[in-house]
């Protein structure tokens, strides 16, 4: 017959170690600065979680208004106007031919205060001179990009909340990092002190 193996206790992970180190209980030999450290890590905790739906909502709320308050200025500022291509585009090529691919060619628009502009503009393959586009300019008729759509500001209140959280967790992570150090630093002095107070008890005298 084979021999019973013997009982196996299932291994602990890290969070395991980390809960079962530092929760509270009647321990005698658990210090003052193993609660205090009990304490903080609660603490840092429970900020986060109460935190973080709060950093998130303000800072989307923040990030939503200022690219509104952006779109509003751009789209004050900013004009489409009609440009007139002066040359064609270059002949196709392996990247040219891709499919949305755009190739930088001369055009001619008129500025918003009527001066006329001479420039480089991206255009599809494909298009013959003496073709008009529109292009969004400045005040002054230089290039610039369309104002923000509804799609970049959600996209925006949305990124800026993921590092909010994240800068939050961060900042309490070394929070938490500091008080540990501070309190290894007590811990340490205190076991130098009373190795001075009872080593000499164990060691034979000479």
């Amino acid at each position: 017959m084979r021999a019973r193996r013997g009982h196996q206790e299932p291994k602990s992970t890290w969070l395991g170690r980390l809960v079962r180190g530092r929760r509270p209980d009647r321990n005698p030999l658990r210090r003052g600065s193993d609660r205090l450290e009990t304490v903080i890590l609660g603490v840092l905790v429970a900020t986060f979680l109460v935190g973080a739906p709060f950093v998130m909502r303000a800072v989307g709320n923040w990030t939503h208004a200022e690219s509104v308050r952006q779109q509003q200025a751009e789209s004050q500022a900013w004009r489409q106007v009609s440009a007139t291509v002066l040359q064609a585009a270059p002949g196709a090529s392996e990247y040219a031919s891709a499919p949305g691919a755009a190739q930088e060619v001369n055009a001619r628009w008129t500025a918003p205060d009527g001066q006329v502009v001479t420039g480089q503009i991206y255009v599809t393959g494909g298009i013959a001179a003496g073709k008009t586009v529109m292009v969004w300019v400045d005040r002054a008729g230089q290039l610039t990009g369309s104002p923000l759509d509804s799609s970049q500001i959600a996209t925006r209140a949305d990124l800026n909340e993921t590092l909010a959280v994240a800068a939050l967790a961060v900042a309490l992570l070394v929070i938490g990092c500091l008080a540990r150090w501070t309190l290894d630093r007590r811990r340490l002095a205190a076991w130098d002190a009373d190795w001075l107070a009872t080593g000499p008890r164990w060691s034979p005298r000479r």
